[in-house]
């Protein structure tokens, strides 16, 4: 026992430095008025009242919650359907391309992507371009300088993101699915449809987990996508915690308000996350 614990001494080190501790500064530091360089005033859990009480500082972790809507449950849906699609897909080489060119969003940067929507979602931008093609040029807005459509096509670009990492778990774990099953209810004559929810669905709860607990984590963690895309504007309209944070603390000195809202989001998200994985746990028990 003593060599293991030997073994897991350097990883538990770096785990407390920076994993741990850091977590243990941001609630301290929740606890002041700050401005970060001048001294501190304790004002106790005063900065989590104003997370809860002020409508801009609660509204961006409405946004972020929001956001898993385009995140987590229209990328998981699409992609169970998509994956079984590819799955029956008869040439091996039209399924690696596939599988290839649906995951390739994911390798690209949240950062970069949200500048290349920004692109196609400008008043001259590519999606204004194709509905003006096919007819529909009434319906062109700036997508994400408009209030009332921005935070949706941040969604859309989060959804653009994480599609293809969905897809690719769900096929590695629709591969791992005993194919007798599948023989079987056809022989019962199973239909499509009856084939993915007595078979394929079931058999994907771990996978699905995962991609809930990921997805998910995006979308109330979200910064980079958010931030190139919009800044969180027009106004308020797409501020989400991580935006939020980093102008509280970088532009507005207000370093203990900012880590009440890290702290609080942290809280949010294993609130979310926790009911999940232990879902996930209990079926595999």
């Amino acid at each position: 026992m003593l060599v293991g614990l030997l073994f897991l001494l350097p990883a538990l080190l770096f785990y407390i430095t920076f994993e741990l501790w850091p977590i243990i500064q941001t609630f301290w530091y929740s606890l002041y008025r700050w401005n970060g360089i001048d001294a501190s005033t304790y004002v106790g859990f005063s900065n989590y009242k104003e997370v809860f009480t002020d409508p801009e500082l609660y509204g961006s972790i409405i946004h972020s919650f929001f956001l898993i809507i385009f995140f987590s449950i229209i990328p998981i849906a699409i992609a169970l359907v998509t994956a079984v699609l590819v799955k029956d897909l008869k040439s091996k080489t039209a399924r690696g391309m596939a599988q290839v060119f649906l995951f390739l969003p994911r390798v690209i940067p949240g950062a970069a992507a949200g500048v290349a929507w920004t692109w196609m979602l400008a008043d001259n931008g590519t999606v204004n371009q194709m509905l003006k093609a096919v007819g529909l040029g009434n319906l062109t807005r700036v997508w994400l300088g408009d209030s009332h459509t921005a935070l949706t096509a941040v969604g859309i670009i989060g959804f653009w993101l994480q599609l293809g990492f969905c897809i690719v778990l769900l096929l590695s774990g629709i591969g791992g699915i005993d194919q007798s099953l599948y023989e079987a209810v056809a022989l019962d004559g199973a239909g499509w449809w009856r084939t993915l929810f007595t078979i394929t669905l079931p058999g994907l709860k771990g996978q699905i987990g995962v991609c809930l607990t990921m997805t998910i984590v995006a979308a109330l963690a979200s910064f980079d996508v958010v931030y190139m895309s919009t800044q969180g504007g027009p106004g308020t309209a797409t501020m989400v915690p991580g935006v939020q944070v980093y102008r509280l603390a970088f532009t507005q000195q207000r370093v203990g308000l900012a880590s009440a809202l890290a702290v609080s989001l942290m809280v949010l998200v294993l609130l979310v996350v926790g009911p999940v994985q232990a879902l996930v746990t209990r079926d595999r028990d």
